[in-house]
């Protein structure tokens, strides 16, 4: 049976998440009792905590929302490329060891260790290197921290390159333990209408 890789992050109050998001919170409805045959909760969260898809509604007005977007580029080959301790910004020269027949799908490890405190230092994107991917023919970026942008970024330059080249994007994704290579990618965001994202339960599954 092919390997299986979580690289989804534990959803739960402690999650780092951007500061003025809303964390995950639950609490219970009903409970199990002999006047109750469930246990039912009820959450409350932001769409961009843990691993997630934005939606361009997130960064568009009048953009898809998390139930529209097509679902195909969330779904098939991938390559995971190593670019471990590259600094704040994912460049090109980070990943072209690992670019010849890229498929359509990119995620790259930027972290030895996924942080599991808010850690606004974390690495991005350069925007030369989201369309630079997208020359390459890829569909789909992702990564292991928490956005595309720097979190002091106010211009978000490389979430308008995606909107601009229309390709989608996983954050929040959890590789530690995945060596760089060719996977399959099933990553599928929730049908949530007028969502500016989704969380995902993100996997890989070995070729």
């Amino acid at each position: 049976m092919p390997r299986l890789w979580d690289i989804s992050p534990t959803v739960s109050p402690a999650a780092p998440i951007f500061p003025g998001d809303e964390p995950y919170a639950l609490r219970w409805t009903a409970r199990l009792s002999p006047d109750c045959p469930v246990n039912l909760s009820a959450i409350t969260m932001s769409p961009h905590v843990g691993a997630h898809a934005d939606a361009p509604l997130h960064y568009g007005n009048g953009e898809a929302s998390a139930a529209e977007v097509d679902l195909q580029a969330y779904l098939g080959p991938c390559r995971v490329i190593h670019a471990i301790n590259c600094g704040p910004l994912i460049r090109i020269e980070h990943l072209q060891h690992a670019t010849a027949d890229l498929p359509p799908r990119v995620l790259v490890r930027c972290c030895q260790k996924a942080d599991e405190q808010w850690n606004p230092g974390f690495t991005a994107y350069a925007p030369e290197t989201v369309e630079w991917l997208a020359a390459q023919g890829v569909k789909l970026i992702g990564l292991d921290t928490p956005s595309v942008d720097p979190a002091s970024s106010k211009t978000l330059d490389s979430h308008q390159q995606l909107l601009r080249l229309q390709l989608r994007v996983l954050e929040n994704l959890v590789l530690d333990e995945v060596p760089e290579g060719d996977y399959e990618l099933i990553a599928l965001p929730l049908k949530l209408a007028g969502a500016c994202a989704s969380p995902v339960r993100a996997v890989l599954r070995e070729l």
